[in-house]
């Protein structure tokens, strides 16, 4: 499938496998880095990072017991998912990067500026 500018995107099966961690062909190594390094690349690494724990999730809806407790324990877990996801978010970045055949260190244009343009005035303000 093919979005705007000719990138290559993955298939709903494709991006199923990718959010368990698998690698995807080099076609698509583009729609990689714009997924991993690309302006709203946290919104798309947390929903990614949820998609794994959905068999658990439905898992926990179907134990016995009150719709409260079922309902909380999903919760539970959400939440848990959430905290490990943003803690290791960096970690998983340049795992798949690597993974995908990508340099580890690759960042967003915007962002690498930013952190440029501050170490600058720091330096300007501090040395």
């Amino acid at each position: 499938m093919t979005g705007k500018m000719g990138v290559t995107r993955p298939n709903p099966l494709q991006w199923i496998a990718y959010s368990f961690g698998a690698k995807l062909p080099e076609s698509m190594n583009d729609w990689v880095r714009n997924d991993i390094t690309g302006d709203h690349y946290f919104i798309r690494h947390m929903v990614r990072a949820q998609v794994p724990f959905i068999p658990l999730y439905v898992l926990f809806l179907l134990f016995p017991g009150p719709l409260w407790l079922r309902a909380s324990m999903v919760l539970l877990g959400i939440s848990l998912a959430v905290f490990y996801s943003i803690v290791y978010i960096h970690q998983n970045r340049a795992r798949r990067l690597q993974k995908n055949g990508l340099p580890m260190d690759l960042d967003n244009d915007k962002r690498r500026a930013a952190r440029e343009s501050e170490i600058d005035a720091y330096s300007r303000a501090w040395r």
